[in-house]
This record gives C-alpha cells, structure tokens and sequence, in this order.
C-alpha cells in the first residue's frame, strides 16, 4: 500500500513535468514545419494537455481496467471546467473575445452529446469507438480548416506570444521525445498504482479513475490556463480546456471502448456524465455571456470550484456509505 501511494504521488509528479515538455516541445515543433499558430493552438496544445488522459486511459483499458479509463476520461472534463476554469478566473476574471472559441464551443457540445450517446446502451463496444474517434477526426479536419480561414484570430496571437521560438530543431524534438517517453513511463506506475489503491481500500476503480487519476491528468491543463492568464493570454486559457475536453470525451474515450470494449458502470452514464454535461452547459453559457460582457468574472469561477468541490463531495461520502 506505501509503496503504491509512493508510486502515485511520482507518478503525478512525473507526469505534469513530461506533459509540459511533451506540449513545448510539440508547439515548437510545429511551428518550426511551419504549422500556423491557430492550428497549433486548436490541435497540438489541445491534444498535448490530454496525452496524459490518452495515455492512462489506454494503458488502463490494455490492462482490462475499462472503468478506470473512462472514469479518468469524464472525470478530466469535469476537472477541467469547474476545478480549472474556476480556479483561473477566480486568480483574475478570465475575457473571452475570440471567434474561435465561440465557434468550438458547439464543437465541444456536440463532443460531449457524442460522449453521452455513446454510454447510453450502458455498452462501449468498438461501433461506439469507431462513432467518437470518427467524431475526432471531423473535428481535426475541421480544425485545419479553420486554421487557413481565420489566420489572424486572437487564440493564434496568444499562441505565438507563448510558444518559444529560441529552441532549435533539434532540441525542440528531444523535448518532444523526452517528454512522450515519461509520459509513457508516468502513465504506466500512475494506473498501476491507482489499480493498488483501489483494491487495497475496496473503492470501485470507477471512483479512483473520477478523482485522483482525472484530478492528476488534469494538472497540465491547470498549470497551462494559469500560465495563459497571467501572461494575459486569456483565449488561450479557455481554448486549451475546450480542447482538451473535446479530445477527452472523443479520443480517450473511444480509444478506451477500442482496446477493451466493457459494460458501462451505471454511476458512469447516472452521475458523472450528467455532472459533465451539466458543467459543459455552464461554461458555453459563462463564454457567451463573456462575449458580450467582458469576462468570466470571480464569483462565477467561485461557483465552478464549489460545484466541482460538491461533486468531489458526494462521491466521498458514497464510499464512505
């Protein structure tokens, strides 16, 4: 039990680092091919803040642990709007102007009602997979598409004033490596040592995968909006979740349903993806309002912590029951 409780807090630890070299070294990399900043914005930051999820997620499932995959999956979305939203404005009222997040925002909906649909037979089979990982590659295309027709949007500005345009080609690409090989390696001890826990203490590897995996595979994300808006750079910072929840949702989890398709967990489609698309409606109502009035303001992000804070709550108090 010490030596898995030991193995989790490296693992966490591990995995924030090798995600932030992984993301930089990613960015850079793109852009040096000569990718726009929008669509290094849109894809490669997106996708790099949930490579941890894609990773834990598809390890667990090789291992024939499904609930724990998609319990990181939904608990990540979760994670990512009330504790990461929430927290970012509460450190500063997080304005929100650019085209691309009110035209991603309805990407991020559908994701989600995907997500949903997906769950409702209470079987992730491969045809379920197939559905959300199809939905992935739209939304990619869709993505380069934009890219080429709104080069000049705000979350495009953002991402060159953050991305580092000093690393050379190749140390761009040992960073990208290095990062990619400690993902791999924090991923593994990180489902290893939840999948410990949870037997040991008699906790449903649903609930391990909702809280502690998703909270830790959320850190990168929390760690990128935070930097997002005290550098100012507040599309990024909203960008960057709508992202990651859109991946989550349609890459995490149809990856999970392709490795090792299972029986959902009632809890799963019950509580928790109702808590996420519950969230996932406040945030598109908090970005449009934004749009008009000028920012996601303190009390709101105060709202989304105590949602999060309450959901956190609850299931506590079920595994305590």
């Amino acid at each position: 039990m010490l030596i898995a409780v030991g193995g989790l807090i490296v693992g966490l630890v591990l995995l924030t680092w090798s995600a932030d070299k992984f993301i930089d070294g990613a960015a850079a990399v793109a852009q040096l091919l000569g990718m726009s900043p929008l669509l290094v914005g849109i894809l490669i930051v997106g996708f790099g803040t949930s490579a941890p999820e894609m990773l834990v997620s598809a390890i667990a499932a090789w291992q024939g642990e499904p609930d724990l995959a998609l319990g990181n999956a939904l608990g990540s979305n979760i994670a990512n709007i009330g504790l990461i939203v929430g927290v970012t404005a509460l450190m500063a009222p997080i304005a929100v102007h650019s085209r691309v997040v009110s035209q991603e925002m309805p990407l991020m909906l559908v994701a989600t009602g995907l997500g949903v649909l997906a769950l409702t037979n209470d079987w992730l089979g491969r045809g379920d997979a197939l559905l959300l990982l199809g939905g992935l590659a739209a939304y990619i295309g869709f993505g380069v598409w934009q890219s080429m027709g709104s080069p000049d949007d705000s979350l495009a500005d953002d991402v060159q004033a953050s991305v580092s345009h000093e690393q050379s080609g190749m140390k761009a690409a040992m960073a990208l490596l290095l990062g990619l090989v400690a993902l791999l390696a924090s991923s593994r001890m990180l489902v290893w040592s939840a999948t410990e826990i949870a037997l040991a203490l008699g906790i449903s590897e649903l609930i391990i995968g909702l809280t502690v995996v998703a909270l830790g595979t959320s850190l990168p994300e929390l760690a990128a909006s935070i930097a997002s808006v005290r550098k100012q750079q507040h599309d990024l910072a909203i960008g960057n979740v709508i992202g990651s929840n859109v991946f989550n949702i349609l890459g995490v989890v149809g990856i999970a349903g392709l490795i090792h398709p299972d029986v959902v967990a009632p809890d799963a489609l019950g509580r928790d993806a109702l808590v996420m698309v519950l969230l996932s409606g406040a945030l598109a109502v908090l970005c449009y309002r934004a749009l008009n009035r000028g920012a996601i303001q303190r009390w709101q992000g105060a709202l989304l912590v105590l949602a999060y804070v309450g959901y956190n709550a609850a299931l506590a108090m079920q595994v305590i029951g």
